[in-house]
């Protein structure tokens, strides 16, 4: 393979790799944590279309809703002055992989989007519930255009 080769593919791997970053990239401005205001504590930080859930999704929901929905709310909307909503672009796939959720719900997890304070890792919590769960949240990010 003769250097013009080369560079010719290293040039169109780079290319790839930076529409790649592109396609995944959010502005600043899309990746905002939503204004709460004045907001009364508890109060849903945003509102989501809720989808008919099946398989994995459905049995997510029901562990969502006996480990996460206290503090996340109900559908994961988030509750002002209590935790974030989980559909949000913050939390989309290219953002937040299916690894961080587990992640934070084994170890907990360090403020750092929100300001919250630091999410206490979920006691009792299984993989398997997390996988379902992750399941569950995908489906409403989904449902609510967050791919």
């Amino acid at each position: 393979m003769n250097n013009n080769m080369r560079l010719g593919i290293a040039v169109l791997a780079l290319a790839g790799f930076g529409a790649l970053i592109y396609s995944n990239y959010k502005s600043p401005e899309q990746m905002a944590a939503p204004a709460t205001g004045d907001a009364p504590a508890g109060r849903a930080i945003v509102q989501v279309t809720v989808p008919e859930l099946t398989g994995q999704a459905a049995i997510g929901k029901l562990a969502f809703n006996a480990k996460c929905a206290t503090c996340h709310g109900d559908n994961a909307v988030g509750q002002v002055g209590v935790a974030p909503p989980l559909v949000h672009q913050i939390y989309r796939p290219g953002h937040h992989g299916d690894m961080a959720f587990l992640m934070a719900a084994r170890n907990g997890v360090r403020s750092h989007h929100w300001k919250f304070g630091n999410m206490p890792p979920v006691d009792g919590i299984t993989d398997a519930e997390v996988k379902s769960i992750v399941a569950y949240v995908r489906a409403l990010q989904q449902a609510n255009g967050i791919n």
